[in-house]
């Protein structure tokens, strides 16, 4: 997908660090296929280092891959404390920070994921990616991440986040709102200044689930493009995603899985809050608040750029985005 030249702007970059960086850096495009025995400087993908981040470990291996020779395995152990309040762990992949992009701006993102096995059944948090907007010094509040890969109680479903706002038809959990045509439905949270909308479940997902999201609006459209979004035992899964965040109504994001379009939303996406950063970065990797068991998950096939063309594979389908 990449030319010579492009990797090689790319790995000088990285190389000699920020402070000589292109300043369009995020616009080269990054490609991993993550088959070790470390990160390619073309990929621009690290792990973090810090408490959270220790729950996990890192193994490029071969016996699991989508493509190519290898793929990387990232497993979780328990390391909260038996009060967990407020703790988290992850095994994520992070963006090097000088290769951001720009909140504003469209980006492409691929990578393939595939659960190991057990794959956790418990009714609580698991994030398989997220993207968020980079969060300042003098920020004040709770920022979730405006796009999340999700899974509840074995299920795999996507929600979208961005600022609390009026327009939304109340329910309860004991009677949650009809959603008319052109409604999605959403949990309000006014104690964060945050409104989380559930974008798309897999087919094993019931009335049952999710029933925090009581409320309806349309300040935030999805189209359903006919295709429902893969269960996570359902092997490899190839997503594409393209990202564009907009707090005031013009916001973007696509999805496809496997080559099948699923969704597009368009309207409220991330947050406008004072003291928030320039840009927007992808987390990808097993994410979860504190648990007792064991958790592993599979990537394979990073890549990312601005074209939908160098991302999304038989890119035919990218003519149809509008």
């Amino acid at each position: 997908m990449l030319g010579k030249t492009r990797l090689a702007v790319v790995a000088m970059a990285l190389t000699l660090g920020p402070s000589v960086a292109l300043a369009d850096d995020w616009r080269q495009p990054l490609i991993d296929g993550l088959e070790g025995p470390d990160f390619t400087v073309e990929g621009g993908l690290y792990y973090k280092k810090n408490f959270e981040q220790s729950a996990g470990t890192v193994e490029f291996q071969s016996e699991e891959k989508l493509n190519g020779n290898g793929a990387v395995k990232l497993s979780i152990k328990p390391i909260c404390p038996t009060n967990p309040d407020g703790c988290s762990e992850r095994a994520e992949l992070w963006e090097r920070p000088p290769l951001r992009v720009p909140y504003n701006q469209p980006i492409w993102y691929g990578f393939a994921v595939k659960f190991g096995d057990p794959i956790p059944q418990a009714a609580h948090r698991y994030l398989i990616a997220q993207w968020k907007r980079e969060i300042g010094p003098e920020a004040v509040g709770d920022f979730s991440p405006f796009l999340a890969l999700r899974m509840k109680s074995g299920k795999l479903f996507v929600t979208v986040e961005t600022n609390y706002f009026p327009e939304f038809t109340p329910g309860t959990d004991s009677h949650p709102a009809t959603c008319e045509t052109g409604q999605t439905r959403v949990w309000p949270r006014p104690e964060t200044n945050q409104m989380r909308a559930l974008i798309a479940a897999d087919s094993s997902w019931g009335p049952d689930d999710g029933s925090e999201f009581v409320a309806c609006t349309n300040q935030l459209q999805v189209i359903n493009r006919g295709n429902p979004l893969p269960r996570p035992d359902d092997g490899w899964i190839d997503f594409v995603i393209m990202t564009k965040p907009g707090a005031e109504g013009d916001g973007h994001i696509e999805l496809f899985a496997n080559n099948k379009w699923i969704f597009t939303v368009k309207g409220n996406v991330g947050h406008n809050d004072h003291g928030l950063g320039d840009n927007q970065y992808a987390k990808v990797g097993p994410y979860r608040a504190a648990a007792s068991d064991n958790w592993t998950m599979f990537y394979d096939d990073f890549r990312r750029s601005p074209r939908c063309q160098d991302v999304l594979r038989g890119a035919a389908a990218c003519a149809n985005i509008e």
